[in-house]
């Protein structure tokens, strides 16, 4: 099942992030204002400008932050695979760990992109392609015959019954990791035993 990893210290501005992050879930972009981050964290809202720009820039650089993270980790599974066919289900665990850990980053992505500026929503969806590319490759690899439209469908569906994560009921942790790890690899699996465009 997914690999458990251990949770690293985390810098007091990543902690600004994830706490403006929940912030962000629970009311919207434009229900949060800098006070009201500045307060969950126990600072006053100016306090805030010392280590962003404004409101709009912390949330371009959590959303582009996470993205980067999910590429990097597709880059460093693919590294680190013995048999480039065991890439893809390592790609389905690790999404799965971060959707379960991360239901805020999720929504937040969803439903308040588009008040980034557009710059960084530029950045993001480069970043979101090159993270996709990399599920489509390995799935290709354990399917060769299936074509690039289809894969490309498929992942993209996969990802977003993985990321539907924080509007369902919730299991214990492990569990639900577990769950979305299983759900997802069979789907992809039914794909590439496919081998064939299932689109018209």
């Amino acid at each position: 099942m997914a690999t458990r990893r251990q949770p690293r210290r985390r810098s007091r501005r990543e902690q600004l992030l994830g706490l403006a992050a929940d912030l962000f879930a629970e009311r919207g972009f434009a229900g949060v204002t800098v006070d009201d981050i500045g307060a969950a964290a126990g600072v006053s809202g100016p306090a805030l400008y010392h280590h962003f720009a404004g409101k709009e820039a912390l949330l371009g650089e959590m959303l582009i932050g996470i993205s980067q993270r999910l590429l990097d980790d597709a880059v460093r599974i693919e590294r680190a695979a013995e048999v480039p066919g065991d890439v893809l289900d390592a790609l389905v665990a690790n999404h799965a760990v971060f959707a379960v850990d991360n239901p805020s980053l999720i929504t937040v992505h969803h439903r308040d992109l588009v008040h980034a500026a557009e710059a960084d929503r530029r950045r993001v969806r480069r970043l979101q392609a090159r993270y996709v590319l990399h599920w489509v490759e390995a799935l290709q690899h354990r399917s060769p015959g299936l074509d690039r439209r289809t894969a490309g469908a498929a992942v993209h569906a996969t990802i977003g019954l993985v990321n539907s994560t924080p509007y369902s009921s919730r299991l214990p942790r492990d569990e639900m990791v577990d769950l979305l790890t299983v759900m997802a690899g069979q789907a992809l699996a039914a794909i590439a035993r496919s081998g064939r465009a299932l689109l018209p």
